[in-house]
């Protein structure tokens, strides 16, 4: 008797889990509809959220063919400091790189200041007789019995994850992937990461601190998807777990849990992919992608049709961060959302976040405990949110309750009226979002005055014509369900896998036999995997960049380089781009100054079918009677005070209807507010394309 198949089902279902909610979005090819769900997060259980989201969706996973997963897990344990016990196997002589780091001073003035603190403690640092040359000759070979004796020193003091790190392991890994070996089978209960399996790149402080931050990392990490991939197997999902990467591709669950550290920025990195998918779609070269939700705000780019892209970040802050050398997307982020905290401080001060009321309690007017302030109770009490309608009626906010929390904790210690304090919090807010926006744009040598923005998350469309207006932006695009949106993107979100190589080479000393011999060694390692994944792409493409310096400099830009410039070997194509992207980034170039290539760059990317959207006829600008739900009093500074404000159902809204500010359009898990003078109208596709008016 044979056993029959299991069948897999057609839906792509994608999970994205956040500080307070919890988004589902689910697309079938069949149909062709998307399904939502949206739930609060349970933060002792994030794997309940997500289920109790796909069941408010109306579905399950057993439909399933694909389950994507972003999740600020990673993160969350990185900034926490919640993370396994950790130790590092080094070069001898090098157990101080970690945190001797780069010796700056970012806050040059500040007597207080306080240089970043290492993951893993020195006395877990183990020093190892072995070393590597900048050539990769070996010049001692590696001790394999010091390599055992410590790993097994460290299992009995409680050690969990164990990082190896040498000294040029970039240019020649065989110390590092004998030590892996190593460790493993002496401790096979032991997390365990090689630096070279992350980073091929030099600068050994960055790649030291990847590797330890993967490994400290590491065992919570895979707990989670191992529990995420356990539910799924009880609910008979048959397809395949891929998890979204920080930039933006998507990963299989196995490399997910070896390699978590690219999965540090997954949530926000699929909200800039769907961004992405929709400035295509829509035609904009050019647009910010601002999404906020209940815990932070954050900013990516989407310029020349493509996200801007970065070789690391300093997670938890420049001042006093820690380095990760990995390609993610250009994502700056604050801790200003819906359930920041609003608090007064010593001498006075109005401060908003970063602390966040989260899923639990949540902001005062939740009802479930909370008893201090937030960015969504000065909402609330402005008239610019619902109390009888948020998200779609399923939850009723206590607006008595926000204005005791606001009334204590902030009116009575400043001697401000309620709509006063609310309106300072917003005005505060604002700033703050404002402020990462310029991070991504101003910082990186663009004007933000030149994109359109492309608001999305719970509260994105609540402040993004506040936000417009801080930097003169003239165009504010809220997409379908903006609520979901980040879930949504990870439908949209493609395969992706970057390869780097560090290769020091004066441009005019480069040759393009070694230059085309390494790049295609990475694009054939990224076809190979990509076509090994369980599930096919539509096709497989390859993007080549070069980290590039003027001889001298210490610090590099990267620089998009075509296909065709390799094709007809024109070195001179090669230069005029770097110089272009020196100009944007530093304001200068200099076309007579020699340039030198420092890494070579490759993505590859397998593409995924995307979920269609329907243009359709545009209607009269005038909206049917039956799109108002009414008016309501809401506070406009500009306005001067409480102004009887026209609101919409977006829902019933079609496209081609014009609505002038002020007004408020209201849908299941947003509220869109348009400022006095701004004009919207509804596009083909349903997204609200708001103009912003000139003061």
């Amino acid at each position: 008797m044979t056993t029959p198949t299991p069948q897999i089902g057609t839906q792509r279902l994608a999970a994205d889990v956040g500080g307070t909610f919890t988004d589902i979005a689910a697309f079938d090819p069949k149909t062709g509809l998307v399904h939502y769900g949206k739930t609060l997060t349970t933060p002792h259980r994030l794997v309940d959220g997500i289920e109790t989201g796909v069941t408010k969706a109306g579905l399950s996973f057993g439909e399933a063919r694909l389950f994507l997963h972003g999740s600020t897990v990673a993160i969350n344990t990185l900034l926490e400091r919640t993370g396994a016990r950790t130790a590092i196997l080094t070069t001898r002589g090098f157990r101080d790189i970690y945190e001797i780091g780069r010796v700056n001073r970012p806050d040059a003035y500040n007597l207080f200041f306080r240089k970043h603190k290492p993951l893993v403690d020195r006395a877990f640092r183990i020093e190892i007789d072995e070393r590597i040359n900048a050539a990769g000759e070996v010049l001692t070979a590696l001790d394999e019995d010091q390599v055992a004796i410590a790993a097994e020193h460290l299992a009995d003091m409680g050690i969990e994850a164990i990082a190896i790190l040498f000294l040029h392991s970039y240019r020649n890994p065989q110390h590092e992937i004998r030590a892996l070996e190593i460790v493993r089978s002496t401790c096979p209960n032991i997390f365990v990461s090689a630096s070279h399996e992350l980073s091929q790149e030099y600068r050994e402080f960055e790649r030291t601190s990847t590797v330890a931050a993967n490994a400290y990392l590491g065992p919570r990490v895979a707990a989670y998807l191992d529990e995420i991939d356990g539910r799924l197997a009880d609910a008979g999902f048959k397809g395949s777990f891929l998890v979204v990467q920080s930039s933006g591709g998507v990963y299989d669950v196995d490399q997910a849990r070896k390699e978590c550290i690219r999965m540090l920025e997954s949530g926000p990195a699929g909200g800039v992919a769907g961004a992405r998918s929709l400035s295509e779609e829509i035609g904009l070269g050019d647009a910010i992608a601002f999404d906020m939700g209940g815990t932070t705000a954050k900013a990516g780019v989407i310029h020349s049709g493509e996200p801007v892209m970065t070789g690391g970040s300093m997670i938890g802050g420049y001042l006093d961060g820690l380095p990760v050398q990995i390609p993610m997307i250009d994502i700056q982020e604050v801790g200003t959302g819906g359930g920041s905290i609003a608090r007064v401080e010593t001498g006075g001060a109005l401060r908003v976040g970063p602390r966040s009321a989260g899923a639990s309690p949540g902001p005062a007017c939740y009802g479930f405990g909370g008893s201090e302030p937030t960015v969504t109770d000065a909402n609330l009490l402005l008239g610019r949110l619902a109390p009888d309608r948020f998200l779609g009626g399923e939850m009723t906010l206590d607006i008595e309750a926000a204005a005791r929390a606001m009334e204590e904790k902030i009116c009575q210690p400043l001697g401000l009226t309620l709509t006063e304090a609310a309106d300072g919090i917003l005005r505060i807010a604002t700033a703050s979002m404002a402020h990462v926006v310029r991070q991504v744009t101003t910082d990186r040598g663009l004007d933000a005055a030149d994109f359109a923005m492309i608001a999305y998350g719970g509260a994105g469309p609540l402040h993004a014509t506040m936000v417009a207006r801080e930097l003169r932006i003239s165009k504010v695009v809220i997409p379908h369900s903006p609520g979901h949106f980040s879930a949504f993107g990870m439908l949209a979100s493609d395969y992706r896998r970057d390869y780097v190589r560090t290769w020091f080479t004066q441009l005019n000393q480069a040759l393009f036999t070694e230059l085309e011999a390494i790049y295609t060694v990475m694009e054939t390692e990224g076809r190979t995997s990509i076509e090994e994944a369980a599930e096919k792409p539509q096709m497989i493409i390859a993007r080549r960049q070069a980290d590039m310096r003027y001889v001298g400099q210490e610090h590099a830009v990267t620089v998009d380089l075509p296909l065709e410039l390799f094709a007809s070997e024109d070195r001179d194509g090669i230069k005029r781009a770097f110089d272009a992207a020196h100009r944007i980034n530093y304001g200068y170039a200099d076309e007579h100054v020699p340039a030198e290539i420092v890494s070579l760059r490759v993505s590859v990317i397998g593409q995924m079918a995307k979920p269609p959207r329907e243009r359709q006829s545009l209607r009269q600008p005038e909206p049917a009677v039956g799109a108002q739900l009414g008016n309501r009093p809401t506070y406009f500074r500009k306005s001067g005070g409480f102004v009887n404000t026209p609101t919409f159902n977006r829902l019933n809204l079609q496209p081609g209807n014009v609505v002038r500010g002020p007004a408020l359009i209201e849908e299941y898990a947003s509220t869109t507010v348009i400022q006095p003078g701004d004009r919207m109208e509804v596009d083909a596709f349903g997204n609200l394309i708001i103009e912003i008016g000139r003061s």
